[in-house]
């Protein structure tokens, strides 16, 4: 049985748990407001693709700001960044709250509310973002490229587990008063101040930050080379495509799921919220086998993840599009959410394995900008939806056999297996950084 990735290549169990829930917080106040979202939205009176759009101007600054904040971690270290990015989260909660509270004791008119809310949330877009790249620094610096499917899966796998987590426990923060669905907004904020505590307290510096290769001084009348970004490095952008491509159709299904609940049910918004939190419970719980289980159990490359994802997903949404009954909806939002959680450790590490030590925090930033820029587009399926209610299942189905096909063709991804014998630059610099760090 494979080892724990807290137990790869010296990273202390309790370090793993500390970033681990990092993750898990962010992910589990994420995924908690998304299943409250259409209840709070038609509670207030905003538009369904509205609604989706509050996302957006976070999604853009979490995009923008990623790369800067991943630069900022090879800098000032991993620890502060993530000190950063859940103080962003948290006052973005506290808030999102509070603009909540206000559209639900009607105190304003809801499209001032939406343009409240849409600035609450770009708190966690421009500050919260400091925290993934670093988290995932942090992981890739103590894990050896041979490791790093199954190091990158386990921490996928917070957000997986935040995905149950969060929709179970956001019910029970709705407060009995007219304005109670606000309280898991705040909920979520508490937690993520008791996280901050513990990163501040408990999480110790990596020591195994690498130190990039010491650049000659330039020459006079020479041209100055300048750092190419990630996005338009060979080596990855094929990943960032693929991933991006994946992120979109998981943030669409996500986000639109709660409505199609809502109509199919013909219930209203808060005797639904229960039957939304069953349905993503289910998807969560459907990811973590992925994360947890499959990818452990037959020990699959980023090549075999990258492929089998999205075929899984593809069928996901075959079901959704065509589904008969509740039931259907929830075992193909299940199937979706299995493929994707394949499919998102596979475009992770083969796109961290693609490149050197000293060149990590800034592909994990390029990663969070993918994960952050898709939401973006949530609100086009959600008009979709509304116009021809099977149309954005089928178009992520489309989707995700188009990026089925792009596995099989493009080189970069055909390659994408983590054998150290074929990436022996960074095979290299891993066992440098061990030697060094006593692990």
């Amino acid at each position: 049985m494979p080892k724990p990735a807290s137990a790869m290549d010296g990273l202390p169990k309790g370090s793993f748990a500390i970033i681990f829930g990092v993750s898990l917080v962010t992910a589990m106040g994420n995924t908690g407001m998304i299943s409250v979202l259409p209840a709070i939205g038609r509670s207030i009176g905003i538009p369904d693709p509205m609604v989706a759009a509050i996302f957006s101007l976070s999604a853009l600054l979490w995009a923008f700001s990623s790369p800067w904040w991943a630069r900022a971690s090879d800098k000032h270290g991993r620890k502060p960044l993530m000190l950063i990015g859940l103080t962003g989260f948290m006052m973005s909660m506290i808030a999102c709250g509070l603009v909540v509270a206000a559209g639900l004791y009607h105190l304003t008119t809801p499209m001032v509310i939406f343009v409240f809310f849409l600035f609450a949330r770009a708190l966690f877009g421009l500050f919260g973002a400091a925290s993934n790249p670093a988290t995932q620094a942090y992981l890739a610096e103590h894990t050896a490229p041979e490791n790093r499917t199954q190091a990158m899966s386990s921490l996928a796998g917070a957000f997986g587990l935040g995905t149950v987590i969060g929709p179970f426990i956001a019910p029970l923060f709705v407060l009995p008063f007219k304005g109670g669905l606000a309280g898991p907004l705040f909920g979520f904020a508490v937690i993520a101040g008791i996280m901050l505590f513990i990163v501040w307290k408990r999480l110790p510096e990596s020591q195994n930050m690498p130190v990039a290769p010491v650049k000659a001084a330039p020459v006079k009348g020479a041209a100055v080379v300048k750092e190419k970004p990630m996005w338009r490095d060979p080596r990855v952008t094929p990943f960032l495509i693929y991933g991006f491509i994946v992120a979109v159709c998981q943030t669409a299904q996500g986000q639109t799921l709660g409505f199609l609940i809502i109509d199919q049910l013909d219930l209203s918004p808060m005797k639904a919220q229960g039957f939304i939190a069953i349905a993503m419970m289910f998807g969560a719980v459907a990811g973590l086998l992925a994360q947890w289980g499959i990818i452990r159990m037959f020990e699959m490359t980023p090549r075999q993840l990258l492929r089998w994802g999205v075929g899984v997903a593809a069928v996901g949404n075959v079901i959704v599009a065509f589904q008969p009954t509740y039931a259907a909806v929830v075992a193909g939002y299940a199937i979706s959410s299995l493929g994707f959680g394949l499919a998102r450790p596979g475009f992770t590490a083969g796109s961290s394995l693609a490149v050197d030590m000293h060149e990590q925090a800034r592909v994990a930033g390029a990663i969070a900008a993918v994960n952050g820029v898709n939401v973006v587009l949530a609100p086009a399926f959600v008009w979709l939806y509304q116009a021809v209610a099977p149309a954005p299942f089928i178009l992520c189905a489309v989707l995700m056999v188009a990026m089925l096909i792009y596995a099989f063709q493009n080189q970069q991804l055909k390659n994408a297996a983590p054998s150290p014998t074929t990436r022996a630059d960074a095979a290299k610099a891993t066992l440098e950084k061990g030697d060094e760090g006593g692990g």
